[in-house]
């Protein structure tokens, strides 16, 4: 199956080179198998050396990697799927009192995501958790009880254990180990990090084969580091990472994620990659729409995207890039992605 791949204009559309390029990665591509590396992350302190390694080898050379045994206790994931799916299973009217915050990653949406790279809606809602903006988006206890307290844990658990990666990366790159969570401070004001629920919307026999819909078209993400979790049974996220992206177009080469209960997913995202000087591999991934015969009923899943507090400066040790503030570059991204369907 082929699509026709988004071609950038002589104009340039968008502001950013990542944006630009993003709006080549339309094709279906090829699909293949490739394992994803898994890092134990047991006894972190005592193993900080063993496991930084693993993790700039896995970030230098795909860009996508899994953690294991990270201390989240898995019956807390499990909890905050079940609310997310109560969060989404509320009628439209009810969902609309918590509307999306423009410009500010906070809040319902359904269907208003379009990539650069395909030009259509993603197949798929979602409701963002961005803390400074949460006043009046939180469903109260009647309506969903329960869901603010757990996903606030879940907001606070899922940022340690991102901080923790950073760390990691911050050394490596000449930094202060405590770099990257001073730029994520969770109690600034302009803190954006971000908890997104997904909820993939269930696929009619007559969609499979319309090859200009995808549940997530193909991008990389906007933040430092972001962490998925999945639901076992629940697939169709597919990666092509590092060199097998570069330059491939339509023949770019992609495989899928398995999703596990205890595996969180990870990927560097473009924020970081600017910050490494591309050490750091910022990678391409979708999710793509079930084929006939797969599982084509409702998809789940989870994300926490690292993104630096606004007013920090993203600039490499080697200054590759001009540097910028994390607000203006979030905000150019998410404009690019929210701008309506064409």
């Amino acid at each position: 199956m082929t699509t026709t791949t988004a071609t950038t204009r002589e104009t340039p559309r968008y502001g950013l080179k990542e944006l630009e390029l993003e709006t080549t990665f339309g094709g279906f591509g090829k699909e293949s198998s490739r394992e994803i590396p898994v890092i134990d992350m047991t006894d972190f302190d005592q193993r900080r050396q063993e496991i930084t390694d693993q993790l700039w080898q896995a970030a230098t050379d795909v860009g996508f990697f899994q953690l294991a045994n990270h201390g989240l206790d898995v019956a807390q994931v499990k909890r905050a799927f079940a609310l997310s799916e109560a969060f989404f299973a509320l009628p439209e009217d009810q969902k609309q009192h918590f509307p999306l915050k423009e410009g500010l990653n906070s809040g319902w949406e359904f269907m208003s995501q379009v990539r650069p790279s395909t030009g259509t809606a993603d197949q798929k809602e979602s409701f963002q958790i961005t803390l400074p903006y949460m006043d009046d988006l939180w469903p109260n206890q009647t309506v969903v009880p329960e869901f603010q307290r757990v996903m606030l844990d879940f907001e606070h658990r899922a940022w340690q254990l991102g901080m923790q990666v950073l760390s990691c990366f911050a050394e490596r790159l000449g930094f202060d180990r405590d770099f990257f969570t001073k730029a994520h401070d969770r109690r600034k004001p302009d803190y954006q990090s971000t908890l997104r629920l997904l909820h993939y919307l269930p696929v009619a026999d007559a969609d499979l084969e319309d090859e200009t819909l995808w549940r997530a078209g193909a991008h990389t993400d906007f933040d430092c580091l972001t962490m998925v979790f999945q639901r076992e049974g629940q697939g169709g996220l597919q990666v092509s990472p590092g060199k097998l992206a570069e330059g491939a177009g339509d023949q770019r080469e992609w495989f899928s994620v398995t999703p596990k209960d205890e595996l969180i997913t990870c990927n560097i995202g473009d924020m970081l990659m600017r910050w490494s000087d591309d050490r750091l591999k910022s990678t391409l991934h979708r999710v793509r729409m079930p084929k006939p015969g797969d599982y084509n009923g409702p998809r789940y899943s989870m994300a926490f995207f690292c993104q630096a507090n606004k007013e920090v400066n993203i600039e490499g040790p080697e200054g590759k890039y001009p540097p910028i503030t994390a607000r203006d570059y979030l905000l150019q991204r998410i404009q690019a992605n929210f701008a309506g369907k064409k």
